[in-house]
């Protein structure tokens, strides 16, 4: 049966754009300020929300999206915390796809069958468990998989061709290409290397493949929306949120609203993607440097 996020991929590919993708924190800064940015992000422009599961140790990224778990998880948010902030935003919004993202660990805690039963009951789609390799699939990915939710894997630039069917032999919903090896947060110095990943990628599966890290304004993100199915944009929404806060790290009125506004300017850029689309359009530094003088 189609989750939310294949008929959401769906739905764009026949609109002929790319999904943007945003991630944030669940209960950054708080769990209310939380909920607020989450029902905001679909009206600024965003298309699948990935929310962040806090966690004490999150090897793979980096210190903004660390210091956003470190602040979730001072005000209190828990992995039931998380699960009943997605099912109060499913109040607000039955139709925007939910992926949690996070570590094996806290899952782990709270027992699988009983963490796949209150995420379904929560509305979320579907999982980016970014420590259980594809060697682990029965440890989680078959289950979710089982229970109806994508099971959604990140592949790299060293994810090469021998590996990349592994990979993808029980990923679903989309593939999450992270454009460069390195923790979140950092800088993609080449834009010019992700249609090839792209299409590498796409040679050997026929679901959609979202780009993320190193985006951070709408320039980088229309670059990346002319050549893959989605953009995933986190770090720098995080840091939007940590730059609205106090001294003391706590929101202020404008908080959901500074992130909402970024949201809606990477927006545009992803939708601007579409009218440049056509092979006429190249190279892909012309590109680039076209959107750079327009957002810069």
């Amino acid at each position: 049966m189609p989750t939310r996020i294949d008929a959401r991929f769906a739905a764009l590919r026949a609109e002929g754009r790319a999904a943007l993708v945003t991630f944030v924190m669940a209960g950054d800064p708080d769990l209310e300020t939380s909920l607020e940015i989450l029902k905001a992000l679909p009206g600024a422009g965003a298309d699948l929300i990935e929310v962040g599961m806090p966690f004490t140790d999150p090897m793979a990224d980096g210190p903004a999206i660390q210091a956003a778990g470190l602040r979730a998880l001072r005000a209190g948010t828990t992995l039931k915390k998380t699960l009943k902030l997605v099912a109060d935003f499913r109040a607000f919004d039955q139709t925007t796809p939910i992926v949690l993202m996070g570590y094996y660990n806290p899952i782990y805690v709270f027992g699988v069958e009983a963490f796949l039963a209150a995420a379904l009951d929560a509305g979320v789609d579907g999982l980016i468990v970014v420590d259980l390799p594809p060697e682990e699939d029965a440890e989680l990915c078959l289950p979710a998989r089982a229970a109806g939710l994508n099971f959604i894997r990140l592949a790299t630039p060293t994810t090469d061709d021998k590996r990349l069917p592994k990979v993808l032999e029980n990923t679903s919903g989309f593939v999450y290409y992270v454009s460069l090896t390195g923790i979140t947060g950092a800088a993609l110095a080449d834009y010019s290397g992700v249609a090839a990943a792209v299409k590498r990628i796409k040679s050997h599966t026929n679901l959609p493949v979202a780009v993320g890290f190193g985006v951070k304004n709408a320039a980088s993100a229309a670059v990346i929306a002319a050549n893959a199915d989605g953009v995933v944009v986190g770090s720098a929404l995080v840091s939007a949120i940590k730059d609205s806060l106090d001294a003391e790290d706590r929101a202020g009125p404008g908080t959901a609203s500074s992130v909402a506004s970024l949201v809606a300017a990477i927006a545009e850029g992803v939708r601007s993607a579409r009218r440049l689309r056509p092979q006429s359009v190249s190279p892909l530094k012309k590109l680039f440097d076209a959107f750079a003088k327009v957002w810069s």
